[in-house]
């Protein structure tokens, strides 16, 4: 038997929404991007190259973009959003790597992006 770890991604997501603390971001928006690495064991599928034994690309870009569409004034609690409801939707993740960049931070910096980054363990899979 191969002993293996899997994990599910999917890469610089774009999306338009309105996170933020100042009035302007409420309004005008920003642009951001999520990156996503879920720990799940994909063996079955390997062997019966069936879908219904894998999780879905589609469906986590969903919720992703759902929790997207609600506005937070911190981004730590868009990913914490986020990162419940994959594991609520989703039991057999076993941990989640999600980092959230905003594109453009009204700070005054010269940067490509400011964010937060979170990752989650699963214990219920453990």
């Amino acid at each position: 038997m191969i002993k293996q770890s899997s994990y599910i991604y999917l890469s610089n997501l774009r999306f338009r929404a309105y996170h933020g603390v100042l009035p302007q971001e409420r309004v005008e928006g920003n642009d951001f991007i999520v990156n996503i690495r879920l720990a799940y064991d994909f063996g079955k599928a390997m062997e019966t190259d069936d879908v219904a034994d894998t999780l879905s690309y589609a469906d986590v870009y969903q919720l992703v973009q759902q929790e997207m569409q609600q506005p937070s004034n911190l981004l730590e609690h868009v990913v914490g959003r986020i990162g419940k409801r994959l594991l609520a939707e989703f039991p057999l993740i076993k941990a989640i790597d999600l980092k959230l960049t905003k594109v453009n931070p009204p700070m005054g910096a010269d940067c490509d992006g400011a964010g937060v980054e979170i990752h989650l363990i699963n214990e219920k899979t453990d």
